[in-house]
């Protein structure tokens, strides 16, 4: 008989037996997770919502480096031994979030296989988006730039179904993750209204057509 296919890491399932080392907490909107420069001692699992990170500059300008969602983590970087948060993480919508002690995710880490291989593989694909990010700043129009970010907020190309209605972002975060001026951003959410790309009804809805303007030419 042929070998029975490896099942995956059911996380949900783990996380909801687990007793000792989780917390489990539900936040409105526009609520602080950690700060920047607050101590790095626990990593975070988004089940469901909109998380917004941070970076304020020393001379005061701050920036928005991602918005992240249900299925994504963040504040791992205490597990690489670092002792203080770079990024500031905020709820963009009502929330629900898991926290990991650090000693508590180390211990999984090393008892559980399907854990250590499932946020590896989540920490490689957020590393090579981060350099298909720097590739897009780099060579891309700010109208493929700011489509590829309301794609990706809406979770087309990746595993999972594609949320079409996500909640409304304002026009200077969405300029701050396209890299690119929020004037700029008003004219082409305009565009691509009118094109029928994206819609309004209960949120942001964002239409796979929207992908016509990355394949553009």
């Amino acid at each position: 008989m042929p070998p029975k296919a490896k099942q995956p890491f059911d996380l949900k399932a783990y996380l909801a037996k687990m007793g000792k080392g989780k917390t489990h907490a539900v936040y409105g909107k526009n609520h602080e997770v950690f700060s920047q420069g607050a101590s790095a001692n626990a990593i975070f699992y988004v089940q469901k919502g909109k998380i917004r990170l941070t970076v304020v500059s020393k001379w005061g300008k701050q920036v928005v480096v991602a918005v992240l969602g249900a299925g994504d983590f963040f504040g791992e970087g205490c597990l690489a031994g670092q002792s203080l948060r770079m990024a500031t993480a905020t709820t963009a919508s009502d929330c629900s979030i898991v926290r990991l002690d650090r000693r508590s995710a180390v211990r999984i880490l090393h008892a559980e296989q399907g854990f250590s291989e499932l946020l590896l593989t989540y920490l490689l694909s957020r590393n090579i988006r981060v350099e298909e990010d720097l590739v897009d700043q780099l060579f891309n129009s700010s109208e493929k730039r700011l489509a590829r970010e309301l794609l990706l907020l809406a979770k087309f190309g990746r595993e999972g179904k594609p949320e079409p209605v996500i909640p409304r972002i304002s026009e200077t975060t969405l300029a701050e993750i396209a890299g690119i001026p929020a004037s700029k951003v008003r004219v082409l959410m305009n565009k691509f209204r009118k094109l029928g790309l994206i819609g309004d009804k209960g949120g942001l809805q964002i239409r796979s057509s929207l992908l016509s303007i990355i394949l553009q030419d």
